[in-house]
């Protein structure tokens, strides 16, 4: 026995059908399950040249290996598809409760394909699958439909169901959609939401009860223990938060310091994601005004957006499935300024980052009301936040009027014409219909393209690749480009991976300046971070757990109890690596060409910014790139896997036709 179900669902929305597929032990051999098995699956079955929002496109959802097991920290769901945004690969993540349902139904994925002709949901119970009309909820927000859901089918099914859904902007087909579940929890990137929403396809319900399979399940319980033992004995004065700023400030002038893991699980615990915001306001890894601010130009915000405040607020921890740390939470915001709501999840650090000193907004309050309209709305908040950015730029410059802009006077800080901005790109309404589909687009419909951050279509996460050259390869070289969660130099200091993979490099106390260089130790380090994330992915990890390192969450001994295996590291990272080479194969199958995709100027310190922590600092980012496609088998200048290494992974036995 392993913890695979070996069956995926496959439905046609065109043919309003319905199948259960057999997958072979091989491929869970090759890919385990999540992202890897979507990557199998997808590169197989949707044709070179699909539309991304039409009916040949494939939109899948997919738990992990581990969900469900008892291993902890393995509750994400993974979403993907061919992304409208991009072109090529593209996928989502997200935690709550959703993964779980999807294996209670028997399947460790949903494969849906085609398009229907009127709104519908996907309803399955595990003993029926049934396409059911969705008219009534269609034009209501991811948490109202949610919410009506579940009163028209608690009592009517034997569990109470989970379900993931677009809100408005996925109706409307904004680009820079995502898919909710859990009042509004977001697999945001990719423009996601504007293919299921292509497809009619309002939400999936999942209602089943069968049991998870694990092959040692007593393994997996102990290694849970001892990881619950000790999160248990890590405590830290209260009131720490307030602190958190000065020491980004100093972390933003020393060297790069290997971190104890295990204290990332305590500032997730303690204060979720929104930790790293004053942290990162004053270090040089958050960026600022359009990413050609310094902190300067925000001193003193980090004091606004303390997490401290947050926490004042918390009327509720929030758990995903299988989580011992709880980083969400529920916020009572009644009564506050700007705000129309009760209550909202906690913001995490890259929407405060986009709506906060991205923009030069110094209102938290607002943020409340920005975080809980985008998760109502289903609109990534890291790429409108990037997008209102890029807008208020060009209003600077005078590429933007206030004739184009319906009358907003478009200036930094100014908190009301974000929120009024930000209201009419949900609705699609006048200048915010004309930019609700991100950067790139709105870019070349007016102009401003010096301002525009995206790479390759896809505007970056929250994090300044001048801070750390790491992040910079991955923003480009992934193969869906500007996430910011597949690596980072901070990240691996802290996983400790040359103790489980005997090529990567070990993590040391070194200068910043060497993070710049092509070597290839730097490559072996940005490949080891990516295989290991792909890893993650595959096992439904998450990337806090990840990033508490290997000797504190110990994937490879949950793997080796859940499957029944005894493989070691170097095994299991070269599953990672199979995953990123599907994925990059993916891409060239759709005519996605890697050597185009570029860091903007702006973002490789070209020219150097003159102040702050990030002062005189210009990225070598095309070479590291090179340098890091090189470490993978993949040419070093078109990023094309190699045929040696397609067939050194085994590729060629799982895919139909030449790669």
């Amino acid at each position: 026995m392993t913890s695979f179900l070996g069956k995926i669902l496959c439905v046609d929305l065109s043919a309003r059908s319905a199948a259960s597929v057999d997958v072979p032990p091989e491929v869970y051999e090759a890919v385990l399950a999540g992202k890897g098995l979507e990557a199998w699956y997808l590169y197989n079955h949707i044709p070179a040249g699909a539309d991304p929002l039409g009916p040949d496109n494939i939109l899948a959802f997919a738990a992990g290996a581990l969900c469900g097991t008892g291993a902890f920290l393995t509750g994400r769901w993974t979403v993907a598809c061919k992304s409208p945004l991009t072109g090529g690969w593209g996928d989502a993540n997200c935690g709550g409760l959703f993964a779980p349902a999807i294996k209670q139904c028997g399947y460790d994925a949903i494969f849906v394909s085609g398009a229907a002709e009127q709104p519908v949901y996907l309803f399955c119970d595990g003993k029926t699958v049934e396409i059911r009309d969705a008219s009534a909820y269609w034009g209501l927000d991811a948490t109202e439909a949610e919410r009506a859901l579940h009163r028209d089918l608690d009592g009517v099914c034997r569990k109470k169901p989970c379900v993931a859904c677009i809100g408005p902007s996925g109706e409307k087909l904004s680009l820079i959609s995502g898919i909710c579940n859990e009042g509004g929890r977001i697999a945001a990137r990719s423009g996601v939401g504007a293919v299921m929403g292509s497809k009619k396809l309002k939400a999936v319900v999942l209602a089943g009860s069968r049991p998870f399979p694990c092959a040692d399940p007593e393994k997996v319980k102990t290694l849970s223990k001892e990881l619950g033992q000790k999160l248990l004995k890590m405590t830290l004065p209260t009131g720490l938060g307030v602190f958190i700023g000065a020491g980004g400030a100093m972390m933003g002038h020393l060297p790069n310091i290997p971190l104890d893991g295990s204290m990332t699980a305590y500032m997730f615990r303690e204060w979720g994601t929104q930790a790293n915001t004053s942290l990162a306001i004053t270090s040089g890894d958050g960026p600022i005004k359009n990413w050609g601010g310094t902190p300067r130009d925000v001193r003193l915000m980090e004091a606004v957006y303390n997490p401290e405040h947050i926490n004042r607020i918390e009327t509720a921890k929030y758990h995903c499935y299988s989580c011992p740390l709880g980083c969400g939470g529920k916020l009572n915001i009644r009564g506050r300024k700007y705000v129309e709501f009760d209550e909202t999840h906690k913001p995490e650090y890259e929407t405060i980052e986009a709506f906060g000193p991205l923009l030069l907004n110094w209102s938290l309050d607002s943020i409340y009301q920005l975080n809980e309209l985008l998760n109502r709305a289903g609109m990534d908040t890291i790429s409108a936040g990037n997008t209102v950015a890029w807008a208020i730029e060009c209003y600077e410059n005078g590429i933007l009027t206030k004739e184009q802009t319906d009358g907003l006077a478009l200036t930094w800080g100014d908190t009301e014409a974000i929120l009024t901005l930000v209201k009419r790109m949900i609705a699609r309404e006048g200048f915010g219909d004309a930019i609700a589909d991100g950067v790139k687009r709105a870019s070349e419909r007016f102009g401003g393209k010096q301002y525009a951050m995206h790479i390759g279509g896809q505007e970056p996460g929250m994090h300044d690749a001048r801070n750390d050259p790491q992040l910079g390869v991955h923003f480009v070289a992934e193969p869906a480009p500007g996430k910011h969660t597949v690596g980072m130099s901070i990240e691996y200091g802290a996983m400790s991976l040359c103790d489980i993979c005997s090529w990567a490099p070990p993590a040391r106390i070194h200068p910043k300046s060497r993070d710049l260089e092509d070597t290839e130790e730097m490559a072996l380090i940005s490949k080891a971070n990516a295989c290991y994330t792909m890893l993650v992915d595959g096992a439904g990890g998450c990337y806090y757990g990840q990033m508490m390192g290997v000797h504190m969450w110990k994937l490879v001994d949950y793997l080796n109890a859940a499957e029944g295996w005894d493989h070691d590291g170097d095994w299991y990272t070269q599953i990672g690596e199979r995953i990123q080479t599907l994925r990059q194969l993916f891409n060239i199958k759709q005519g996605y060409d890697p050597a185009a995709v570029k860091l903007p100027d702006r973002m490789q310190g070209i020219p150097p910014l003159l102040s702050g922590p990030l002062k005189g600092v210009t990225l070598k980012n095309r070479e590291q790139v090179s340098a890091h496609w090189r470490a993978f088998g993949w040419d070093g200048k078109t990023g094309v896997p190699l045929p040696e290494t397609v067939r050194r992974l085994g590729i060629d036995r799982l895919t139909e036709g030449e790669t």
